[in-house]
């Protein structure tokens, strides 16, 4: 038997027996299992939102994700072992393997450069760890581009490397006129003093004194590209292409021993010393370009130099003096 409850009356004073009929009971039942409900499913929402409870399906994603980034931690232990092979690989390239075979250096920025215009990483954006995978693939797309660039400069140096000999026997690699020969070697590379103006400008050859009629010879193998005296200033004159961006110049000659167009061996007759052109007195002038560019001659005379006689050309091609055209 349920117990009665009762409730105080103020008007008679007295308690009174609270009466229930069965439709307060059912809505009391109603209201009991609206509340706990309500209170389940929120219990369920605050749950399934926590780290307390977590699903199968939850559990499988945190450990694949966990997964993933073991996985890019490992691969950018081995990014970081690739890019600073490559980094090696690009240092001897430029350092060693081009600069034996004078090749010009490939340009940093040439080989690290990015890829512009759009983005080529639109479709990565938008996740929680969007800026590992793009960087990632920024990396990755930049060593693949390294390495197009230094597989092309590797069949370069292969075929520089088949043309070794040529090479050779084709860079300019003698004092074109005999130690025994000159008078002096009168004027150096470098600001000399102008014989006609007598003002200080920049002298790209070197000039070497001797009687008319001494033998030139060619400082390497090459083709005759010129030999005429349609240049100015430097009467008649030689140049030879000798490939490989080399081209040696003869000014101020007599006579030529050659034509346009012949082919010439290291060590080869080409003309005769003279005074022809804008020249103080009988001399050869001799200059060498590399890539249409002027550059010092005396680097070039190992082929037939002693040091001792190396030495002293230095030292007279390093003074500032007149020079004679």
């Amino acid at each position: 038997m349920s117990k009665v409850k009762y409730y105080y009356d103020p008007e008679t004073l007295s308690y009174r027996p609270i009466e229930i009929t069965n439709k307060k009971r059912i809505s009391n039942f109603v209201l009991f299992i609206i509340a706990s409900f309500a209170f389940g499913l929120s219990s369920l929402l605050i749950l399934l939102n926590s780290d307390w409870i977590n699903t199968p399906a939850e559990i499988s994603q945190k450990r694949a994700l966990e997964n993933y980034e073991l996985q890019f931690d490992i691969l950018d232990k081995k990014l970081k072992q690739i890019e600073t092979v490559v980094a090696n690989i690009e240092e001897r390239d430029n350092n060693i393997y081009r600069v034996y075979f004078e090749a010009s250096p490939i340009p940093e920025e040439q080989r690290k450069a990015g890829f512009g215009g759009v983005n080529r990483y639109k479709d990565l954006e938008g996740y929680d760890n969007s800026d590992l995978i793009i960087n990632t693939a920024k990396r990755l797309d930049i060593l693949s581009k390294q390495t197009v660039v230094q597989s092309r400069s590797l069949d370069e140096i292969e075929r520089l490397a088949a043309n070794k000999a040529e090479l050779i026997e084709a860079i300019p690699s003698i004092q074109p006129i005999k130690n025994q020969d000159l008078t002096r070697m009168a004027s150096g590379y470098g600001y000399r003093i102008d014989p006609f103006t007598k003002k200080r400008r920049f002298h790209y050859g070197m000039d070497f004194s001797a009687r008319k009629g001494t033998p030139i010879y060619a400082t390497g193998n090459g083709i005759v590209k010129r030999a005429d005296n349609r240049s100015s200033g430097f009467g008649k004159h030689i140049r030879i292409d000798h490939g490989f961006g080399y081209v040696s110049l003869y000014a101020h000659l007599s006579k030529y021993n050659v034509r346009r167009g012949q082919k010439v061996k290291r060590g080869d007759i080409i003309g005769y010393v003279g005074n022809t052109g804008r020249s103080m007195g009988p001399h050869l002038h001799y200059e060498i370009l590399k890539d249409k560019k002027k550059i010092n001659p005396l680097n070039f005379y190992y082929g037939n130099l002693s040091q001792k006689e190396f030495e002293a050309i230095l030292i007279q091609s390093r003074e500032e003096n007149q020079s004679m055209d």
